[in-house]
């Protein structure tokens, strides 16, 4: 069992920067790719990012080279760093444990946190 909590989001101005953090419990967070989620009022949940356990990444188009995907597993933390943001950004925000399948598809992820509020 892992449980999920992320913390960094807020209010920012467009073209400014935040950093997600999404601290894990249990012994096996390593062995988990991790990904990043956002889902905006009245919207599906949309995929942003994974990073596998041997720390290769993956990005949606709509966050290519502007967010940052990270993993520190001595903290048992996956990170992601937000640049260049802009008010089509304002969602909430959620990482989660990819169990297996398809990884930009939210059903095949095992475990989630709560959110964080991010508004541009």
């Amino acid at each position: 069992q892992v449980q999920l909590v992320e913390s960094g989001g807020g209010l920012v101005q467009a073209g400014g920067s935040l950093r997600l953090s999404c601290a894990a419990s249990g012994s096996t967070f390593s062995r988990y790719a991790m990904g990043w989620f956002r889902q905006a009022p009245g919207e599906e949940r949309e995929f942003l990012a994974i990073i596998w356990s041997g720390f290769s990444t993956l990005y949606a188009d709509s966050v290519k080279g502007r967010f940052t995907i990270s993993r520190d597993n001595a903290k048992n933390t996956v990170y992601l760093q937000m640049n260049s943001l802009k008010p089509e950004d304002t969602a909430v925000y959620s990482c989660a444990g990819h169990n297996s399948g398809t990884y930009y598809m939210a059903a095949n992820y095992k475990y989630w946190g709560q959110g964080t509020q991010v508004t541009i």
